[in-house]
């Protein structure tokens, strides 16, 4: 129950506990009437996040039944006591909760678990009832990040070699060093230990509990040693062969904990951005700071909208940040910091400014008026190129843009939002930029990973691409050098843009999509996107782009009337869309940019909900909400295995060896705008009984063939 004391999920906890292992002489001593009165309470405090039923919904967990039992049974009373203390607790106030309100929820609970009620009533005093219930005095909770590392263990991260620049060119393929492993951002592993013909023996090697709360992370392993961003602004290294935690790093912040993807590695450090924006160097053998950069606002001393989500990049010796901001005045910005000095070396403006190429897009507003511009996904490098890439997100304050100014020479296009922009890693400057959508009125983003890869050319060369998907499933393809377009690819769940110029690559848009406030429109997909974070793979072998995809309409009506998101006011509300009359909400679509041409589509009852992984091996893993880790033939596209997970998967995909043991690794239980939002989308429109997801709290996955099962 989100809205409980540390203190009484405590007990609430250790009660629960006791639901599958006590005897049936276990007295919980409440009344009838205490837990009556405790429904009431749930339905108005608690019932927003766990279930009318105590069900549980999206990483919710479920507070009764089967699924609660198989979650915990056999696990230490502590280690449930940590698991439901570490929830976060809801924004609004839970004023007016009294020490008797809290022992109502606890007696409704007990009830809705099949204990009956008797004639002596719960005591509220908090003291009695840790008293009465055992194990609930514990003297230390239950820590699943705290160091222990045996001999073997300290000698291997005492001992990790430093990451060298020709490593972070051309990773070993054992190791995984940079999000999305390699520069090109291609999420891709050569291994081929696991392939379609023993991937059905794939089973679980080892799994590590976490704290639970916004984290989207893609781990990284250095010869044997895991690095993973957590919650809350947290970084443990690992044991990458048997989850043991080495070190740990907890950086103690006021601001909440936000969404972190990942960090970076290069020499003796591991980079990684805070929730109170900053950005840390740390020593890679014990977790020890090196430096730390706070980032500078300038002249705002005000509390802004500003984050650091996605992971640093290296390129060089300049460590390269995004910056989120949401109707921040002037909009966001990419900065890069000296990698030995942490001090911050330059800064693009993301959001054009009156005066600076591309200032006159933006209707004429003045720079203070302008906002949006968000990076808050990855980028990429070529260091041939010696260019790095970046999408730009649009902004949300779309009523000054929606209709064209008459001024002379200028556009309401909003540069640099819905871009891929190309910048000099050394001093930032802009290069080159492609709008992949003009003048965003719908919130669908261009701004997540830009692929890297070397494509076939009609006259049998070859030419090296820079490829993005945004959340309308469209591929765009540009040249990486230049940014020439190339070639656009759409998916087909997309229904906004109505034709492609071949050229150019302009986008042409259904003039009846756009807000209007006498006609209400059906727009594909919602927005949170027929893609959004889980990144997209590249398979070198096939020479196609694997995507996650969400089948979603929504209907875009009565502008003005007070809708939140846009600032043209359109509300948001549901429209079915017709391709989920077949009960499939998701499906894996792999796209043959090889050849310009939609490839094979794997349907899925339930949404993707992580990142997608390709290998050697001739497999693509993806997880979805049911919850389970699926791996699928890459060139047809064919289920070979699937494993059930006991929670919602909410991370990017990865694969390492150690020793000569292939292993694959996923986050669960990790919630995040894109895992909220597709569960409560399947959840509305799904025609399937039950509920996806599970209780198993948030924890790392890692499977391995068995010994001899080559």
């Amino acid at each position: 129950m989100t809205r409980l004391s540390h203190a009484h999920a405590t007990l609430l906890v250790c009660a629960l506990s006791c639901l599958p292992f006590c005897h049936a002489s276990t007295d919980p001593g409440f009344t009838d009437a205490q837990a009556s009165a405790g429904a009431g309470l749930y339905t108005r405090y608690c019932a927003s996040c766990h279930g009318a039923r105590l069900e549980g919904i999206g990483v919710a967990p479920p507070l009764m039944g089967a699924r609660f039992n198989q979650s915990w049974r056999g696990r230490p009373m502590r280690a449930l006591a940590f698991h439901l203390r570490r929830m976060p607790p809801e924004t609004t106030s839970r004023a007016g909760l009294s020490d008797v309100d809290y022992a109502h929820l606890l007696a409704h609970v007990l009830r809705v678990n099949g204990l009956p009620p008797g004639d002596r009533p719960l005591r509220t005093d908090e003291a009695q009832l840790a008293a009465m219930i055992p194990g609930a005095d514990a003297a230390e909770p239950f820590d699943p990040l705290s160091p222990s590392p045996d001999q073997d263990g300290a000698r291997l991260v005492r001992t990790l070699p430093a990451v060298t620049g020709a490593q972070l060119r051309d990773p070993p393929p054992g190791d995984w060093l940079h999000w999305g492993r390699t520069y090109d951002g291609q999420s891709y592993s050569p291994l081929e230990l696991i392939d379609r013909q023993n991937v059905h023996r794939l089973a679980p090697a080892w799994r590590a509990p976490l704290t639970h709360g916004s984290s989207m992370p893609m781990p990284l392993v250095h010869e044997g040693v895991m690095f993973l961003h957590t919650y809350p602004d947290t970084v443990i290294a690992l044991d990458a062969a048997r989850g043991r935690v080495l070190w740990r790093y907890t950086r103690e912040v006021t601001t909440r904990s936000n969404k972190k993807m990942g960090l970076a590695l290069h020499d003796d450090r591991i980079y990684f951005a805070t929730s109170d924006l900053h950005v840390i160097a740390l020593d890679i053998h014990t977790g020890t700071p090196v430096w730390e950069h706070a980032l500078n606002l300038g002249a705002q001393t005000e509390k802004l909208p500003i984050f650091l989500r996605n992971a640093p990049l290296i390129a060089g010796d300049v460590v390269i940040q995004g910056v989120m901001s949401f109707r921040v005045p002037r909009g966001g910005y990419i900065i890069g910091i000296d990698r030995h000095t942490g001090e911050e070396t330059w800064r693009f403006n993301t959001v054009a400014w009156p005066g600076q190429p591309g200032g006159h897009s933006w209707n004429g507003l003045p720079a203070q008026a302008r906002n949006g511009g968000s990076v808050w996904h990855q980028g990429t490098y070529d260091p041939k190129l010696n260019l790095v890439y970046y999408g730009v997100a649009p902004t949300y304050d779309t009523a000054p843009l929606l209709n064209p100014s008459d001024i002379a020479g200028v556009t309401n296009d909003a540069l640099f939002t819905n871009c891929t922009v190309a910048l000099d890693p050394s001093d930032g400057k802009l290069v080159w930029h492609f709008q992949h959508t003009r003048n965003d009125q719908w919130d669908m983003d261009w701004v997540f990973e830009r692929t890297l890869a070397d494509l076939p050319t009609v006259g049998g060369g070859s030419i090296r691409a820079v490829m993005n998907i945004g959340k309308n499933a469209m591929l765009d393809a540009l040249d990486a050098a230049t940014g020439e377009f190339l070639f656009s690819l759409d998916s087909g769940v997309q229904n906004i843009i109505i034709a492609v110029d071949p050229e150019t690559g302009v986008k042409t848009v259904d003039p009846t999509k756009l807000p209007n406030p006498d006609t209400a429109a059906d727009i594909c997909p919602v927005p949170f996107g027929a893609r959004s974070w889980p990144q997209t793979s590249f398979s070198p072998a096939t020479g196609m782009v694997y995507v996650p995809i969400t089948e979603s309409c929504f209907q875009m009506s009565e502008t003005g009337a007070g809708g939140w998101l846009l600032t043209t006011g359109v509300n948001f509300g549901p429209s079915e869309h017709p391709g989920l009359r077949d009960g499939h909400m998701g499906r894996i679509q792999a796209i043959d940019v090889a050849n310009r041409r939609l490839a094979w589509n794997t349907d899925l009852t339930t949404p993707p909900s992580t990142g997608v992984l390709s290998t050697a091996g001739g497999l693509v893993f993806a997880g979805d909400v049911s919850p389970a880790l699926n791996a699928f033939d890459d060139e047809t596209g064919r289920l070979l295995w699937t494993a059930p997970l006991d929670d919602t998967p909410s991370s990017s995909l990865i694969t390492y060896t150690v020793k000569g043991t292939q292993y694959v690794a996923v986050v669960v239980g990790m919630t995040n705008n894109h895992v909220r939002d597709i569960t409560r989308h399947y959840r509305s429109w799904s025609s399937t009984k039950g509920s996806p997801g599970d209780a198993g709290g948030a924890s790392i996955w890692v499977f391995a063939l068995p010994l001899g099962a080559r």
